[in-house]
């Protein structure tokens, strides 16, 4: 019977990065820090956070993971994942499924300059208030930074997480 199992995967070269996500590069990696929420449906609140991009140098892909977490408990609070697609073309596709079951897609710009990335939903699938997202990534000083508008049935797009970052 012949083997058709797939070979071991090589761990990725941690200079080596596929060129298509070189203008994005400096995502790579864990960072960690602690944000705020807030909407004008629910109280504001903290949490804690930890965002980890990875890659294969073969693939022009980040994969991207996140979790937050109650600062004063540790308590679990929210998770998503997906994929980050930058394009020569300075444009950048992301897909990422919550751990709520709303999946999102976005498309936008990144700055390699400035490295800013702007991301605005083309869908929110399986919500059942959630219409439109919004989400801008900046590079600032090392640090990490984001933020992230939302609409509703009921509210137009309005500021509902941010957060600062730093690499570990």
């Amino acid at each position: 019977m012949e083997n058709i199992s797939q070979p071991p995967v090589q761990p990725a070269d941690a200079a080596a990065v596929h060129p298509g996500i070189e203008p994005i590069s400096y995502l790579l990696g864990t960072w960690k820090g602690q944000g705020e929420g807030g909407f004008p449906t629910i109280n504001s609140f903290s949490y804690g956070e930890e965002l980890r991009f990875t890659h294969h140098s073969s693939r022009p892909v980040i994969a991207y993971t996140q979790k937050t977490w109650k600062l004063n408990s540790g308590e679990p609070m929210h998770a998503e994942s997906g994929f980050w697609r930058p394009k020569p073309d300075g444009s950048i596709e992301v897909v990422i499924a919550q751990s709520t079951g709303l999946a999102e897609v976005l498309k936008g710009t990144y700055n390699t300059e400035e490295k800013v990335i702007k991301l605005q939903s083309e869908l929110v699938g399986n919500a059942s208030k959630v219409k439109e997202i919004t989400r801008v990534f900046r590079l600032i000083g090392g640090d990490l930074s984001y933020e992230v508008e939302m609409a509703t049935n009921s509210t137009s797009l309005q500021p509902h997480l941010r957060a600062s970052l730093k690499k570990l």
